[in-house]
């Protein structure tokens, strides 16, 4: 019964927080300040494009045997609107039968899981921009990826079924450092846990953190959760340190669970009054 109502607290703010509108194409400036557009890179081997990928947290790459098809100039525009994701072009043969491509292919590659994500056939042919945006904007994983209603699909489905929150307001001084030490955490775990920051000062996350029943005078704070068995903990901290957040993670991994201990001190207080 208690699982049941885990699942359906869980799936209801997931579902309140609904995907945004469509995203619009805005072509932007390059970082540079110039007007000149940035553009992928050309992949001319598979060394090439295997150091790029792994070179990149997010890669995106587009494997034409038809440099003619709308989506190759889709492709290249999306890179003025995605600047943490890495663009590049490949109509190389053997790079294409590197990755199992067998016709024009759009693939997504992250580092945090080692995913490919792939569009294919029919839906390369009929992509635009609105479309292929939101693929990548659903799909780009990060080290440490922030919480919202676009992210949260491709959190939730990634093979990596064990996520971390840390729960903390942006606007905090302490914001910067405490998540240059999270992102370290992160590298330490990478392929084992999906770390995530859900920003404590947006009124849309209140639901989030209301349902590892945690109060705004306990953050910043860690919630861990396990999404094959619901299973989940906490960690409230004056501090965000590598150290904590690596002990509070090896700890729920060993089966240790932090929140089963203090309701068990909560129950013996209680009987002891």
């Amino acid at each position: 019964m208690e699982a049941t109502l885990s699942r359906c607290l869980f799936l209801l703010f997931l579902f309140i927080c609904k995907l945004s509108p469509d995203v619009a194409v805005e072509i932007q400036e390059s970082s540079d300040g110039s007007d000149a557009p940035l553009e992928p890179v050309w992949l001319t081997d598979v060394p090439a494009a295997v150091e790029f990928i792994a070179a990149a947290e997010v890669a995106v790459i587009g494997f034409f045997q038809d440099t003619e098809i709308p989506a190759m100039s889709i492709l290249r525009s999306m890179v003025q609107n995605f600047q943490d994701v890495s663009f590049g072009i490949s109509t190389d043969s053997e790079v294409l039968a590197h990755y199992n491509v067998t016709g024009n292919t759009i693939s997504l590659f992250r580092l945090v899981d080692n995913e490919q994500l792939d569009l294919e056939g029919e839906d390369v042919e009929s992509i635009d921009a609105t479309k292929l945006s939101r693929f990548i904007e659903i799909n780009s994983l990060h080290m440490v990826t922030e919480y919202n209603p676009v992210t949260v699909i491709g959190l939730f489905n990634s093979m990596i079924q064990i996520h971390l929150l840390l729960m903390m307001n942006k606007a905090s001084p302490e914001y910067e450092e405490s998540m240059y030490r999270y992102q370290k955490a992160a590298k330490l775990f990478q392929g084992k846990i999906l770390f995530i920051l859900v920003d404590s000062g947006l009124k849309g996350n209140e639901k989030v953190i209301a349902f590892f029943k945690l109060k705004k005078s306990e953050l910043p704070a860690l919630a861990i959760y396990r999404t094959v068995d619901e299973e989940w903990d906490t960690l409230a901290m004056a501090r965000v340190s590598v150290e904590h957040v690596k002990n509070f993670c090896d700890g729920f991994l060993e089966g240790k669970r932090l929140r089963e201990n203090r309701e068990s001190e909560e129950k013996t207080q209680k009987v002891e009054l």
